[in-house]
């Protein structure tokens, strides 16, 4: 894949404001006519630098009024333990982000649950029972004072 240039870098800075620019606005945003925005915006969509277009859902409004990054120890790391916590991991619609990380833990969560309530019963009740789990530390949420997903292009 090419490396990206100025036109790419103007093409995605904009959508990742709003990727509901239609091709026209998106051209005349970046400096290009409809054609080559057109193109370049195919290239990017098809080599995957755009993975995918969302909309971005405040937790609030969706009734989800409590957040919490959750610092996860794994008994052992056998194969089949690390396999079973990603497994839960991807088919559990409350963990908003999951990374693999140094240190004490090996894994930081993002959960969010309508309550403090929601939280302590999705880890008690969800992911402790897993049994592969030594330990956690949670950091709730008390206020988000910056939040994006735009990548510094």
């Amino acid at each position: 894949m090419p490396p990206l240039d100025d036109a790419d870098r103007r093409i995605l800075r904009l959508l990742q404001r709003d990727a509901t620019l239609s091709t026209q606005a998106l051209a005349e945003a970046a400096g290009l006519s409809s054609s080559p925005a057109w193109r370049r915006l195919k290239r990017l969509i098809d080599e995957g630098v755009i993975e995918r277009q969302v909309a971005l859902v405040p937790p609030a409004r969706a009734g989800l009024n409590a957040m919490a990054h959750v610092q996860v120890s794994l008994l052992d790391h056998t194969e089949q333990a690390l396999a079973r916590f990603d497994r839960f991991v991807q088919t559990e619609d409350q963990i908003m982000e999951c990374a693999t990380i140094t240190g004490t833990y090996d894994y930081q969560l993002k959960i969010v649950a309508a309550d403090a309530e929601g939280l302590e019963h999705f880890l008690m009740r969800r992911m402790l029972p897993l049994g592969i789990i030594r330990s956690t530390v949670t950091h709730f949420v008390l206020r988000q004072t910056k939040y994006t997903t735009a990548l510094p292009l």
